[in-house]
């Protein structure tokens, strides 16, 4: 199905004139929502609409958590899911906390306690270790500086990204390098 203007406007609007009709998912989250949704308009590109509520499941797209396209509720595992996906999609961007509640379609403070609960460490935590998993690769595998590598994975501030991967690894950044070579 084409996402007309029409379409699209009732995805906007948050108008519940196409429930149980349509669903869309959202190819940057691979979250699939009813029309009506309240959670934050997506980008429209990043849209795919379905007719039929079995497709977006068959093509890896989660039901939303705030809307319960599927009229039940999502659970945490599937929800710890999605935030993981998220978090992995977008590390290397100024990912705040109550951005990722957004892209995950729930509130700030159910999320942390979810996903501290379910985990053990917070989203914040994941999205750290995630950054530091990247740059440990790409000082592995490139010869970038340590300044375009700490951008790269979301951290501009070099002497901030040098402390955390220092409290991480034990070394700095170049040290690490130096000690692969040898």
């Amino acid at each position: 199905m084409e996402l007309t203007d029409s379409i699209w406007e009732i995805i906007k609007t948050n108008s519940k004139a196409l429930d149980g009709k349509v669903w869309y998912g959202v190819k940057s989250t691979k979250i699939f929502c009813k029309p009506s949704c309240p959670s934050r308009i997506p980008n429209k590109s990043n849209v795919l609409l379905f007719t039929n509520l079995d497709t977006p499941v068959q093509n890896g797209f989660r039901p939303c958590k705030r809307c319960q396209p599927i009229n039940e509720i999502v659970s945490d595992d599937i929800w710890i899911d999605e935030i993981n996906y998220i978090l992995e999609s977008y590390y290397d961007q100024n990912l705040t906390l109550a951005e990722l509640s957004v892209l995950a379609h729930g509130s700030i403070s159910h999320l942390r306690h979810v996903y501290q609960s379910k985990t053990g460490i917070s989203p914040s935590e994941k999205l750290m270790q995630i950054r530091m998993d990247k740059a440990e690769i790409l000082l592995q595998n490139t010869k970038r500086s340590i300044g375009d590598i700490g951008n790269d994975v979301g951290i501009p501030n070099n002497s901030y990204f040098i402390k955390l991967f220092k409290k991480t690894y034990g070394v700095t950044p170049h040290q690490y390098r130096v000690d692969r070579i040898n």
